[in-house]
């Protein structure tokens, strides 16, 4: 059967789009969830109006996406049982543990306080509805915990024993595989991409307003909480980038080597700017590098060897038999690049927005502005031209696009720079997928869910786009006064719906 069309490839394939079209709407539940909740804390707190504005805008596009979210992710768990039987039979005891403490625990609970957020506008007292918020926030970080800590253990498993009588792995150590090294640096590292992505929407979203000169107090607000989000979270998503790096080196040394193009081991390992090279052959015959880097990023020493992957492809074959154990190389070596690539952007235009948009007390008086009016885009001592202010705000807007194609591409790399192992040096890719599905039934579900993922993407576009331009909604003097005991007033019983705001 021809390989590009074999079933383990179709259902690699299906995984993937699926699994990179879910992702789009994590990150940004996770993240706006909180700056939501935050912002409902600053209403809470000053009673001012345009924080219960922000909140009330901002919460009707979390919901939206929320709520896409949800459906998507149930698609990924018909996966294991359809396409990847084998696999679920193999690790299933381990794998199945974390996931299930995901739907008991994590997903019940967020699912619980996002309804009473939703409808207890009028009839929760506003301190008490807004620990709703917060919960639901908590939620969903315990629920990307226990789904991290599931991946996590797929690329450096712990805590489990093979049971050669049943031919399966089986836990022994479960606080091994939420506490170990590799789960920790990886949800630190996806909390804070997560972060730079909601900074980002939000940061664009208000700038298309701003430039339009339409809810300016709401929207100066809003990016300056985006625009701030962006910079603390793209700091930590370095620093913990660099982190998990580090556990990677020691833990999946391919996938570092296929991430860098290093095809020998040397000492004073260089860093690849730019890399060309024949697969092949395994060697560059173009390469632009920064000499000692990658050693020093690898073990803080720049004079550090570094094992390539022609060496680790000789050992990984005397250790698990023969067999290529390389990586895509390409995907990795790109895949790394573009990650790093956007979100660095990302940073630097967060970065420069924050500098652009500086407190009153940092800007000649002359440049000062009230609440109401657009902040003046100040670099030195001059306000922008309106030709660059322009710009500023449209590149702003397209900004929010970044941390998506980065958090998407970093995904992919984590995933593809670990085959051809689906668990890490116990099962490989080839013995997880089901035994009995046909290429037919493959090509058929993945025609079928690309196509529903299509029309999900149609109308979480259109939702978006929809609620994006009509902008934060009019107050009414019940959104104001909110009821101060459990249950409403009298005057909400007639207003069973006024969670649709």
């Amino acid at each position: 059967m021809d390989l590009a069309l074999a079933p383990e490839t179709m259902a690699r394939w299906q995984f993937g789009i699926t699994t990179v079209y879910h992702f789009l709407f994590v990150p940004l539940t996770i993240s706006l969830a909180a700056l939501v909740a935050g912002l409902q804390t600053a209403w809470v707190r000053t009673e001012k109006e345009k924080y219960l504005k922000a909140t009330k805008f901002w919460g009707k596009l979390f919901l939206i996406n929320i709520a896409m979210g949800v459906v998507t992710g149930i698609l990924q768990e018909f996966q294991f049982g359809m396409n990847w039987s084998d696999y679920s039979r193999f690790v299933g005891d381990i794998f199945g543990a974390p996931l299930a403490f995901e739907a008991l625990i994590a997903f019940f609970f967020e699912s619980t306080f996002i309804g009473l957020w939703i409808f207890g506008w009028d009839k929760l007292p506003k301190k008490l509805h807004l620990a709703t918020i917060w919960m639901v926030s908590i939620g969903t970080i315990l629920s990307a915990y226990f789904i991290l800590a599931a991946n996590s253990w797929m690329q450096h498993p712990v805590g489990y024993r093979i049971n050669e009588e049943k031919g399966r792995a089986e836990l022994t150590d479960f606080w091994a595989v939420l506490t170990q090294n590799t789960a920790l640096a990886q949800v630190f590292h996806t909390m804070t991409a997560a972060f730079l992505v909601g900074g980002a929407f939000m940061a664009g979203i208000a700038a298309y307003h701003l430039a339009r000169k339409k809810h300016v107090p709401v929207m100066k607000t809003s990016l300056r909480l985006g625009l701030v989000t962006i910079t603390i979270s793209g700091l930590l998503t370095a620093v913990s980038g660099d982190e998990l790096g580090k556990i990677m080196f020691e833990q999946q040394p391919m996938k570092m080597a296929a991430a860098e193009a290093l095809w020998d081991g040397e000492d004073s390992a260089p860093f690849s700017v730019f890399a060309y090279g024949d697969v092949d052959k395994g060697h560059n015959t173009v390469a632009i590098e920064i000499p000692g880097l990658l050693s020093f990023l690898a073990h803080n020493n720049f004079s550090e060897h570094v094992p390539g992957i022609n060496d680790l492809n000789k050992e990984m074959q005397e250790k698990y038999g023969p067999g290529d154990y390389r990586p895509n190389i390409p995907v990795a070596y790109w895949g790394f690049r573009w990650m790093i690539g956007f979100g660095m952007a990302s940073l630097g235009i967060g970065v420069l927005g924050l500098w652009l948009t500086r407190k009153k007390f940092m800007l000649p008086q002359a440049l000062r502005v009230g609440e109401d009016e657009v902040p003046n885009l100040v670099l030195f001592k001059k306000a922008l031209s309106p030709k660059f202010t322009k710009w500023y705000w449209i590149v702003a807007l397209w900004t929010m696009l970044f941390p998506l194609i980065a958090n998407s591409w970093g995904w992919i790399f984590t995933e593809m720079g670990r085959q051809p192992w689906v668990v890490f040096g116990v099962l490989q890719t080839s013995a997880a997928v089901s035994p009995n599905v046909s290429q037919g039934e493959v090509i058929t579900s993945l025609a079928v869910y690309t196509l529903l993922y299509a029309v999900l993407a149609v109308i979480e576009i259109k939702l978006i786009i929809k609620y994006v331009k009509a902008g934060p909604p009019e107050l009414t003097e019940a959104d104001l006064n909110p009821p101060t005991k459990i249950g409403g007033d009298d005057r909400d019983a007639d207003r069973p719906m006024a969670f649709s705001y």
